[in-house]
């Protein structure tokens, strides 16, 4: 019998649910597995106790990166952990769209302001600023050429924190289109979702979001089925990944662009897709056994 742990988070009263860790714990114990949830950051945990230790819920990590990444590097030493430590740590920093566009890959176009950088902003159109390592859109939020004071602001406040800054022109699109998140497990697509813009107009950037809005079913195109497994191809190191989501926007011309290449514990949206529970249970036991 298996032994897997999914690691999640502590959850505070208005911190978001994981829906699908329930189902996933149902369905793994059905399949004779013994799984339960544990919290990435208890220290009376031993993880080498585990047959896998499945990363999932941990969002509250982009608040302590240092830590999580040195636990996910503990973690693996012990056990199997999925995804590989050093595609955590490679994918906690978003500064891996640029190695992406490096490589060909089609992504939101992303310049970076470090503490100390010039504040260099669009005056020409809508743009977006967001952290590097950030979730739920926390610290994100959309400006006009005319709103460049409060943006400033908004920089100044992430700089003081010692967090680098994403400056992204505003893709008109995603207010059509939306945003889709295709899902793959060991490089195979399993499904896609389509959810509206999160970031509305003079929405503070610390102001609580809704994540996921208007999620429904989404059917990929070959386009946009290019572009997600263009990205696995890219990540460094050819690693196995058990789960990928790649989260696609349209750019100004009509064609898909990565927004982001979720490696790291990524919401998989199992309570939407239902008929994909049981080739991620086997996936996951299959990984449990080290196939």
């Amino acid at each position: 019998m298996p032994h897997i742990a999914l690691a999640t988070y502590r959850r505070g009263p208005e911190d978001p649910e994981d829906r699908d860790l329930p189902l996933l714990l149902s369905a793994l114990g059905a399949a004779g597995a013994r799984a339960e949830a544990v919290h990435w950051d208890d220290p009376g945990v031993d993880w080498a106790s585990f047959d896998l230790v499945l990363i999932r819920s941990t969002w509250d990590y982009t608040l302590r990166v240092a830590e999580f990444t040195a636990w996910a590097e503990r973690c693996a030493r012990l056990t199997r952990l999925a995804n590989p430590a050093p595609v955590v740590r490679w994918n906690t920093d978003k500064r891996y769209l640029g190695e992406l566009a490096a490589a060909g890959v089609p992504t939101v176009p992303t310049r970076y302001l470090a503490p100390g950088d010039p504040v260099e902003l669009p005056e020409d159109r809508e743009y977006v600023i967001k952290p590097t390592s950030g979730a739920g859109s926390r610290y994100a939020a959309r400006y006009t050429p005319e709103a460049r004071e409060r943006a400033v602001g908004h920089l100044e406040r992430m700089h003081a924190e010692g967090l680098t800054a994403m400056v992204q022109p505003y893709l008109k699109a995603i207010d059509v289109t939306g945003e889709r998140p295709l899902l793959f497990l060991d490089g195979e697509f399993v499904h896609a979702s389509r959810k509206g813009a999160v970031l509305t107009p003079g929405t503070p950037y610390d102001a609580r979001k809704v994540a996921h809005p208007g999620l429904e079913g989404w059917e990929p195109t070959e386009a946009e089925l290019a572009v997600a497994r263009a990205a696995l191809a890219a990540v460094p190191g050819d690693p196995a990944l058990l789960y990928a989501r790649v989260d696609l926007v349209d750019g100004d011309e009509g064609e898909p662009r990565v927004m982001e290449l979720e490696l790291v514990e990524p919401n998989l949206f199992l309570w939407l897709h239902p008929d994909s529970m049981p080739v991620v249970t086997e996936r996951i036991l299959r990984a449990a056994a080290g196939a």
